[in-house]
């Protein structure tokens, strides 16, 4: 089975990545992920950038992956003044497929007017809008900006835009996926939902209260054409998150989720 990663980050050369890539057994470098990709039947992976607009870490990208230019530089006021010629010279780019937002980071709804240029842009270049939902990394972040409910309000405002709430909004399952079955131009990819180290079996477990939750709200959306394979990694090991994956998953849906939802939409023409 091919596989795409919807849902993953590069780092560069930062020691605090390498000792997150190290603890599930990798190493934080692209080369690293090609070899693994090659070994493990990853067919391509897609980058959400998190660097400053004017220190873009995702031009020279291996082909095995295209990327999301991310709008992560900080509270959204602070994005230079020309900030959606940038993200537009991007979405130009038949490597950049996307528009990502952090906005529990940016402490920013997504339904404000400050978004409404990138909006119009994923619109006019038809390529999607992924939005960070759910649960943050590190406490300075608020969690009523990153609720997924909020991407309800965005959906509904901007027909024209395809969304994908990413991390399934993930503690707050019952929302996403209200979201997901309500609108038509939402969609989800399952990275995040765990971190770290682990082994599939033991800790479905010792977690199996979570996982039957997790199972009943993605039967509840009862569309497996809107749900993308995504790791964010380095915080798991790509083969076991994979293999976790695919106890949530029916597995006459496994090429959908895996390959041919991100491959159509994010138009990646594998």
């Amino acid at each position: 089975m091919k596989i795409i990663d919807a849902h993953l980050h590069i780092f560069g050369e930062r020691p605090w990545a390498e000792r997150m890539a190290q603890q599930v057994g990798h190493r934080n470098s692209a080369q690293h992920l090609v070899q693994y990709y090659a070994r493990h039947g990853f067919a391509h992976g897609i980058v959400m950038a998190n660097a400053p607009l004017t220190e873009h870490t995702c031009r020279e990208l291996p082909p095995q992956f295209s990327y999301c230019i991310g709008l992560d530089s900080g509270v959204m006021q602070n994005l230079p003044s020309n900030a959606p010629e940038i993200v537009e010279a991007h979405l130009q780019k038949s490597t950049c497929v996307g528009i990502k937002l952090y906005p529990g980071y940016n402490h920013s709804y997504i339904y404000d007017e400050i978004y409404e240029p990138y909006y119009e842009l994923a619109a006019k270049y038809h390529k999607p809008v992924a939005v960070h939902t759910g649960a943050t990394n590190g406490s300075r972040a608020k969690l009523r900006y990153a609720h997924p409910l909020t991407l309800d309000d965005a959906a509904a405002d901007h027909p024209d835009v395809q969304f994908v709430m990413c991390h399934f909004g993930n503690p707050f399952l019952a929302e996403a996926a209200a979201v997901l079955e309500k609108n038509p131009n939402v969609s989800a990819d399952l990275s995040g939902l765990l971190g770290g180290a682990f082994e599939t079996g033991a800790l479905n477990r010792a977690q199996a209260g979570y996982m039957e939750i997790l199972k009943a709200w993605l039967r509840y959306v009862g569309d497996w054409n809107k749900f993308m394979f995504g790791t964010d990694w380095p915080l798991v090991n790509l083969a076991e998150y994979a293999k976790w994956v695919q106890t949530l998953v029916p597995e006459n849906e496994w090429e959908k989720v895996f390959f041919d939802n991100a491959n159509r939409i994010y138009q990646l023409g594998l």
